[in-house]
């Protein structure tokens, strides 16, 4: 499939940026997977009906025996021009015939839509017919070639074809792919899929349990969230109740695609989570859930007035209102979100387990941070190898909430250094998917290991003025690369904390002395 998608991406390729590719063979992708799928269904109501002849039309009467029902002009085999189609004449007698292959799939989401609204916003995004200046985005001929490809038997996407996550891995592939020709993340922020795994296999989510992605995206966090809890209760029939939030109106399409074609239910809203979170209680509070998983933008600006005004009074209440940077606003908002035996898992700039730490001057990110530790609320944090996000070269964390700790937990953080088993790769590191289960189970015994994983009581965070860089307690591996700029910061933050500390003691030692001679 990989192979098909970058056949489809170089054959436009000079028609539109790199960095919007995606939003239209996505759209594609999920029309060729509605189609085949379709087919699928029609094969097997052939089977129950004797031929195909009497399954269409079984079908064409009756659309609540397929999930998706496909009018015609919608269907791969007309679109690719394998099956005529007879056209009909609109209310003046004119042919609704397209001109070219650009109209014909305007034409055919639109159709799809129509018979199956909730599609809508999903599939019918761009226009594959639109011009500018007199030019087609997209000349018909490049669009032909695409078509054509998807058209490849080898390239087959109905039930039996492809694993059920095909389309978020197509997703992060092209996002990948464009990033590494144009040096840039092609306008989103993802998760790589080891990450997303490694934070559901951390979670250990349930059957039933209700989980939440406020800076969904692509909703692939919340996909791998059911993946593993398929995998850790494969005879279950009770499925986790999903919900999102995303701002991009592209992404929020993907997310849909994603869900559907999963067949997982999502509930997905639009909006600025920040501003106005969607998913709300009956009393108009923000709603609560078993897990949060989320990878919101890094080191994100905002105005300090929506802290301060915060109708729902997430952070006032919540460690005090941070500064303009969003880190450990996001993570107040995340604590909103857990119900009262919620977890989380947050991916955020190493700074923000750092940050104000050692300084002689009040810190509010610091402050917080403090204010979480001191109520138990961090469970572990985890270092992720730098080179591994493709809109950095920084390594980020993985910061873990729990409202509720079982025993052995409580009064303790596990900080996890998860740069060990980086495999380097180009143009971008990666963690082995032999890596991610162990790298969970370390961190879920949290027991130390030398070199992997620290335990330290919050006495011993309060030591350190609260830097919680695993890089701060856990060893670099042995053998293994220079230490990264960041991590050299760190360490010289810790020390110039511990220099702090010995020099408040042996100020508080001379003045004692003093009194006595």
């Amino acid at each position: 499939m990989e192979q098909m998608l970058w056949d489809a991406a170089c054959s436009i390729r000079g028609e539109k940026d790199a960095a919007k590719f995606k939003d239209y063979l996505l759209p594609l992708l999920f029309l060729k997977r509605l189609s085949d799928v379709f087919d699928d269904e029609i094969d097997r109501l052939a089977e129950e009906y004797g031929d195909r002849d009497a399954a269409l039309e079984i079908a064409d009467a009756d659309h609540d025996l397929l999930r998706f029902y496909l009018p015609p002009e919608a269907r791969w085999a007309v679109i690719s021009s394998r099956q005529p189609f007879d056209w009909p004449n609109d209310d003046q007698g004119r042919t609704m015939r397209p001109r070219d292959i650009g109209e014909h799939l305007t034409k055919a989401v639109r159709a799809v839509v129509r018979h199956n609204p909730s599609l809508s916003g999903v599939i019918d995004i761009v226009d594959f017919a639109a011009e500018r200046n007199g030019e087609r985005d997209i000349n018909p001929a490049k669009l032909r070639e695409v078509v054509e490809t998807f058209s490849d038997p080898r390239y087959r996407l109905g039930l039996a074809d492809v694993q059920p996550d095909f389309l978020g891995r197509a997703y992060e592939y092209l996002l990948r792919k464009f990033a590494e020709g144009s040096g840039r993340s092609a306008g989103e922020h993802f998760t790589p899929t080891e990450v997303g795994f490694l934070m559901a296999h951390i979670m250990r989510p349930k059957p039933g349990d209700e989980c939440h992605d406020y800076a969904c995206g692509s909703a692939g966090l919340l996909v791998k969230l059911q993946l593993v809890a398929r995998e850790l209760d494969p005879t279950s029939k009770i499925p986790l109740k999903l919900y999102g939030q995303e701002l991009m109106a592209e992404s929020y399409a993907v997310a849909q695609m994603n869900a559907i074609i999963h067949d997982m239910s999502v509930e997905i809203a639009r909006g600025d989570t920040m501003i106005n979170p969607k998913f709300k209680a009956a009393d108009s509070k923000i709603r609560t859930y078993d897990i949060v998983v989320a990878n919101p933008m890094w080191n994100q600006d905002f105005n300090p007035d929506i802290f301060a005004d915060d109708p729902f009074d997430r952070f006032r209440t919540q460690g005090g209102i941070t500064t303009g940077k969003g880190d450990w606003a996001w993570l107040q908002h995340t604590l909103a979100c857990l119900n009262e035996r919620g977890r989380a898992a947050v991916v955020l700039d190493t700074g923000a387990v750092t940050r104000g730490s050692g300084s002689r001057n009040e810190d509010r990110e610091r402050n917080i941070r403090k204010w979480f530790v001191d109520r138990d609320l961090i469970d572990g944090v985890i270092l992720l190898p730098d080179n591994l996000f493709y809109n950095t070269n920084a390594a980020g964390v993985i910061i873990v909430l729990s409202k509720r700790k079982p025993v052995s937990r409580k009064d303790r953080i596990v900080l996890l250094n998860a740069t060990r088993g980086v495999a380097k790769g180009r143009p971008k590191n990666f963690i082995p998917e032999a890596d991610i289960r162990p790298l969970a189970a370390g961190f879920l015994r949290g027991e130390p290991v030398e070199g992997e994983v620290a335990v330290i009581t919050r006495e011993q965070a309060e030591d350190a003025d609260y830097n919680l860089s695993p890089s701060r307690w856990v060893g670099a591996a042995a053998g293994g690369d220079e230490a990264d700029l960041r991590t050299i910061l760190d360490r010289f933050d810790a020390v110039i904390v511990a220099e702090a500390r010995i020099s408040h003691d042996l100020q508080t030692a001379l003045g004692r002395l003093r009194a006595l001679a």
